[in-house]
């Protein structure tokens, strides 16, 4: 089955062996070290892109894993539908929902290949400058501290094992 055909089939029970991490990753994503020591804005836009940042960390260490790659799709497949249930409650038009998912699908597309090639590389000018691009910091902050984080981040994960990955037994 193609990617997209299995990321727009009907979602069921078949995705509740994957909530765990779902959930985790947005619990991570929220912890407040990334918006008061990484210096992302506590705003909309910066709770997305932190979501963003811990599930491409997230999916790139599944990424490695060859019996982690369909599972790796099932949790894009909660983020597409709590992004979707998001937007939905704030208000967004039925007819704008799949633009917007697009745009959110895009983005976030894009910021894997970003930190996979500079969580690749030994220092972090090319993380920061990935950050700055990706993130909505608060005025005047620098992206080294989330830069700093995110690597930590992305070395706890790469030691876990899969399924604690699973499981949802990650921590910053």
């Amino acid at each position: 089955m193609s990617f997209l055909k299995r990321l727009l089939r009907p979602r069921g029970d078949d995705l509740a062996a994957y909530r765990p991490l779902w959930h985790r990753i947005v619990e991570l994503s929220r912890d407040p070290r990334w918006y008061q020591d990484g210096g992302i804005a506590d705003t909309l836009e910066g709770r997305f892109d932190a979501i963003t940042l811990v599930m491409a960390a997230v999916l790139l260490r599944m990424e490695r894993d060859p019996e982690l790659v369909e599972p790796s799709v099932r949790l894009t497949e909660l983020f597409v539908a709590d992004m979707d249930g998001q937007m939905r409650q704030s208000g967004v038009g039925d007819l704008m929902v799949g633009k917007h998912m697009g745009k959110l699908m895009g983005a976030l597309g894009g910021r894997l290949g970003a930190y996979r090639e500079a969580l690749a590389e030994v220092d972090d000018t090319s993380l920061c400058a990935a950050i700055k691009r990706n993130v909505t910091l608060n005025e005047g902050t620098e992206p080294a501290t989330s830069a700093k984080m995110l690597r930590a981040f992305a070395a706890n994960l790469a030691a876990a094992d899969g399924a604690a990955l699973l499981a949802g037994d990650i921590a910053l």
